[in-house]
């Protein structure tokens, strides 16, 4: 069926887009010889997930331990949680998912490294951990090297747990105010965690992995610097209004939300039948990732959602009223397309204005 045939709100996913962004990416990683980690948390999809290994990812990221069981559980057998776990609930689950998969996971603290030694005991493996490096974020990670040293000696007098390397996410690249300031972000966060990696292996403790994150830099295809080992984009693979402003186009938004002109009670307000709980409310304020509104209309030039409520889109535009009738669809470019991804059950993947498939969105709500 064509997609506008589709009941809404619904969440689309352009076919060639998406396969475009992913080949890309990957194109990238193997120009610089790093291993390409995709952060999942963007689409929580397995079959997408699925799919950026066949292209050639070494494994997958996720933020939680739900999305690695679920991972786990549909095929995927690599994966890195970029995140500290804490709780012994949490960790006797990491545990679980060692025995039949690679999984590796974040720490920045000791209090953490005593509670995975106390769970892993007796296990088969010993816990492989990363640890996370702040490089600007204002986060969670390590920002001492005091406290690296400490964190260190701490995995070295354990039998149970294994440092593996370190990792780091620049997202406040996003806040950059031009190409220029960004680069210099991307390039204080990759020394400051090669300078960490740099003091491991002083330590004895030479990292296998030195893993960094963030989309924009890679989007804008700044140099790898020798000694990372991979990379952990997420949203690449979709793209929303934020990612676009950064590259300057909105060609590579591979993502959607297909919604129904519900309403016209003035000349110039337009109501549609997606809200905050199908678009999200964010938006982004600061440097090049600036949005404008809630959502930009796909079909027209500079319209944007002014506001929602729960179930309602508002849009302020009479040019746009004049054009539309009550029964039409449009389609709205996310600010934010991993929270929106985490709203709904399913995707539909459309090519050339046709349904082709329904994915599910078996990551959704995996919060624990």
């Amino acid at each position: 069926m064509n997609y506008f045939e589709l009941d809404t709100p619904a969440l689309l996913i352009d076919k060639e887009i998406m396969m475009d962004n992913l080949h890309s990416m990957q194109n990238y990683a193997n120009q610089y010889n790093v291993q390409l980690r995709p952060h999942t948390k963007t689409h929580k999809m397995p079959k997408l997930a699925r799919l950026q290994e066949e292209l050639g990812s070494a494994g997958i990221t996720v933020a939680k331990v739900g999305e690695a069981e679920v991972m786990a559980n549909n095929g995927l057998k690599n994966i890195f949680i970029a995140n500290e776990i804490v709780g012994k609930s949490k960790v006797e689950r990491i545990r679980k998912l060692a025995e039949t998969i690679d999984i590796s996971f974040g720490i920045d603290n000791t209090y953490q490294v005593n509670q995975i030694e106390e769970v892993f005991e007796g296990a088969e493996k010993r816990a492989q951990v990363l640890v996370e490096i702040e490089v600007g974020e204002q986060r969670s990670g390590i920002i001492e090297e005091n406290d690296f040293r400490t964190l260190l000696e701490a995995v070295k007098a354990c039998k149970n747990v294994e440092f593996i390397g370190v990792f780091s996410h620049d997202g406040h690249s996003y806040k950059a105010q031009n190409i220029d300031e960004c680069k210099e972000l991307y390039l204080e966060s990759v020394n400051r965690t090669l300078h960490f990696a740099k003091l491991a292996e002083e330590m004895g403790l030479k990292p296998k992995v030195v893993s960094i994150g963030s989309t924009p830099p890679f989007m804008l295809n700044f140099e790898i610097p020798n000694g990372v080992t991979e990379i952990r984009p997420g949203t690449y693979i979709f793209m929303d209004s934020s990612q676009a402003n950064v590259i300057g186009t909105y060609d590579r938004c591979a993502a959607t939300v297909l919604t129904t002109i519900i309403s016209k009670p003035t000349k110039e307000r337009v109501i549609t039948d997606v809200g905050a709980k199908g678009i999200t409310a964010q938006t982004r304020s600061i440097g090049h990732t600036a949005t404008k509104g809630l959502g930009r209309i796909k079909e027209f030039d500079d319209v944007h959602i002014h506001g929602v409520f729960d179930e309602h889109a508002i849009i302020y535009n009479e040019s746009f009223s004049n054009q539309v009738t009550i029964g039409d669809k449009v389609r709205i470019i996310p600010n934010h397309i991993c929270p929106v991804c985490n709203l709904y059950e399913k995707a539909y993947l459309i090519s050339e204005g046709e349904v082709v498939e329904e994915i599910a969105v078996d990551c959704r709500a995996k919060l624990q």
